[in-house]
């Protein structure tokens, strides 16, 4: 069953720690980047714009850009480079060549308040945010420390991948209020059946 706009943008998840790992849970449980609408809301939600960036000219070519790259980097963090291995190198020239193109230039302008607020010099165009995302991306890849902190959520079949930043690395799950729960209800019923039998 397809989600409404309104639903879908709601339940956009920020948590996995960089940008292009918040576009790759935009795939569970089910394709969340369904419509324009959610993705102006994605792109702001994860911070890419300043609160209130006008992205009325994003158009349905935005939406199959953005859904193009994040297929591209779910290939470059779930797969190990082999040489030779033509889908991995594929994936990573295409990561890097949107990577290029300049991103938009912010600046800080005075709000009503007087406080310092972020703002763009003009309207966001798609290839330019497809590069913010790319170069967070391969700059992930290209990090020994945090391509080690790499996770998959240990939630039952939950494919999102996170960034563990936690002390230890101990993190399991990609949110404690989600998977986490789920598995918490789930270990607490089971113990429950265990005293009832």
């Amino acid at each position: 069953m397809a989600l409404s706009t309104a639903t879908a943008s709601h339940e956009l998840r920020f948590d996995a720690g960089r940008i292009c790992l918040d576009l790759l849970s935009t795939t569970h449980p089910e394709e969340r980047l369904g419509s324009v609408d959610v993705l102006r809301a994605w792109i702001t939600g994860s911070g890419l714009v300043p609160a209130g960036t006008d992205l009325v000219h994003a158009d349905t070519g935005w939406l199959l850009a953005f859904r193009e790259l994040r297929s591209q980097i779910d290939r470059l963090v779930r797969c190990r480079p082999r040489p030779g291995a033509a889908v991995y190198d594929l994936a990573l020239a295409r990561v890097n060549d949107l990577a290029r193109t300049a991103p938009p230039a912010p600046r800080a302008v005075r709000g009503e308040d007087g406080q310092l607020l972020r703002r763009l010099d003009g309207p966001p165009g798609c290839a330019a945010l497809l590069a913010v995302v790319a170069r967070d991306a391969v700059d992930l890849l290209t990090d020994p420390v945090a391509r080690a902190a790499l996770r998959q959520c240990e939630g039952d079949n939950c494919p999102i991948v996170y960034l563990d930043t936690s002390r230890g690395r101990r993190r399991r799950w990609c949110s404690s209020e989600v998977c986490g729960n789920r598995e918490r209800v789930a270990r607490h019923r089971r113990r429950a059946a265990l005293t009832r039998t």
